[in-house]
C-alpha cells in the first residue's frame, strides 16, 4: 500500500490528498474568477438576456414570489433523474427505467437553463465568469446524456452507460461550479447586510 496515500493532515486527520485536491480546486476557481478573457462575450450575452422582453415573467423566473431563486428548484429534475440513471445502470433489468429517466432529465434541462440564464444575466463579473464555466459544463452534460439516450434507443446499452457516466462527471463539475456561484452570491449578500 502506498504510504503517501495514507498521509494525513496534522490538523484534522483528513488525507493529505484531499487537502491537495481542495487547494487545486480553490486555486482554479480563483483563476477563473480573475480571468478576463471571456468578459466581452459574457457582457454581451448578459446584456442580451437582460434586454429580452420578459416583463413580469422575469421576476417569476428569478423566483421572487418564492423569496429565493427558482433555478436550484428546477435543477433537481435533471440532476435527480441522471443520478438515478447512474444507480439503475447497475441494477439488472432496469434498462427501460434508465432510458426513461435519461429522457426526462433531458426534458428537465429547459426550465433549469432558462431560470439559470435569467439569474446569471445580473451577476457581477467574478461570478458571471464561474457561471459561464458552469453553463459550459452543463452543455457537456447535456451532450453526454443526449448521446447516452441515442445509444440506449439503438440498443447499445453499454455505450449508453458509458455516456451517462461521462455526463455524471460533467454534472458533478457543473454542480461544484454552480454551488460556488450561489455561495459567493450568498456570502456577498450577507456581507453587505
Amino acid at each position: 500500500m502506498n504510504s503517501r496515500a495514507l498521509d494525513t493532515s496534522p490538523s484534522d486527520g483528513r488525507p493529505a490528498a484531499l487537502d491537495t485536491a481542495s487547494a487545486w480546486w480553490l486555486k482554479t476557481l480563483d483563476r477563473l474568477e480573475r480571468s478576463t478573457v471571456a468578459d466581452p462575450a459574457i457582457r454581451a450575452l448578459q446584456r442580451g438576456i437582460r434586454s429580452l422582453p420578459l416583463g413580469g415573467a422575469r421576476d417569476l423566473l428569478r423566483g421572487r414570489p418564492l423569496g429565493h431563486p427558482l433555478h436550484p428548484v428546477f435543477v433537481q429534475v435533471p440532476v435527480g433523474c441522471w443520478l438515478s440513471v447512474s444507480v439503475l445502470d447497475f441494477v439488472p433489468g432496469a434498462q427501460k427505467a434508465s432510458t426513461a429517466l435519461n429522457a426526462v432529465g433531458l426534458v428537465g434541462v429547459a426550465p433549469a437553463a432558462l431560470t439559470g440564464w435569467v439569474d446569471w444575466a445580473d451577476l457581477p463579473p467574478e461570478q458571471a465568469r464561474v457561471g459561464a464555466a458552469h453553463a459550459v459544463a452543463n452543455v457537456v452534460a447535456v451532450a453526454c446524456y443526449s448521446a447516452s439516450l441515442t445509444a440506449r434507443l439503438r440498443g447499445r446499452s453499454a455505450k449508453g452507460r458509458l455516456w451517462a457516466l461521462s455526463g455524471m462527471a460533467a454534472v458533478a463539475v457543473s454542480g461544484a461550479l454552480g454551488g460556488h456561484v450561489a455561495y459567493r452570491r450568498g456570502a456577498g449578500a450577507h456581507a453587505a447586510e
